[in-house]
């Protein structure tokens, strides 16, 4: 192994760890609306890893079809900074319509009103959104800062980079989650547990904010 492989897999552990935590986008989501909808910790886990699995392979596949097109990085950035806005916005979005959709939940809770099956509806929808959202969005140093130097060294080089990035990536989200939720476990959230869905999407909402305003 060469020192400069060495060096390119170091990179992408560290940047598979920091990328992650800085970006609380990568697992606030799945804590906040897990415990809003009472999920068990085995369905937040399993949404973590498929969010976190469309969300690498979506650069990933981006990043070979450069490659073998010999395509730019220039132009592969710019695609990829275009799909981050479009992230951003999406969960801005989504944390807004969640949020208005959790306030008439509680009025409707509160003036004695049920509504199970479109709850029922919406809890097998979000699964889904969250989904497309994560795989709209690049892993932004993935391409230029480790696949095309990556290849320069070899093919095999190029696979074990990638993996190393992504084995982090997801070992760091469902970390992430277990340790907030575990956490979270041992606080008194029944005074606010009537606007757990309000709350969620608001959480939702910032956090796209922060990506496209603070870049995290």
């Amino acid at each position: 192994m060469s020192q400069e492989l060495q060096i390119l897999l170091i990179t992408a552990a560290s940047i598979g760890f920091f990328h992650t935590l800085f970006g609380p986008d990568h697992y606030l989501p799945f804590i906040m609306i897990g415990k809003a909808r009472k999920w068990s910790l085995p369905k937040v886990i399993w949404l973590t890893l498929l969010c976190g699995v469309g969300h690498i392979l979506s650069s990933v596949v981006l990043g070979i079809f450069g490659i073998m097109l010999e395509v730019q990085v220039a132009k592969l950035e710019f695609i990829e900074s275009f799909r981050g806005n479009l992230a951003a916005w999406a969960f801005i979005a989504f944390g807004l319509i969640y949020a208005l959709w959790g306030l008439r939940h509680w009025w409707h809770s509160r003036n004695g009103k049920h509504s199970h099956t479109k709850i029922e509806k919406s809890g097998n929808i979000t699964p889904w959104v969250l989904f497309i959202i994560f795989a709209l969005g690049p892993c932004e140093p993935l391409i230029p800062v480790l696949m095309y130097p990556a290849v320069i060294e070899s093919a095999s080089a190029l696979i074990m980079v990638t993996s190393v990035f992504g084995i982090v990536t997801l070992t760091t989200m469902t970390s992430a989650v277990v340790a907030s939720y575990y956490g979270l476990s041992f606080v008194n959230l029944k005074k606010i547990e009537p606007f757990s869905h309000p709350i969620a999407g608001m959480v939702i909402f910032f956090s796209g904010i922060a990506m496209q305003f603070l870049g995290l």
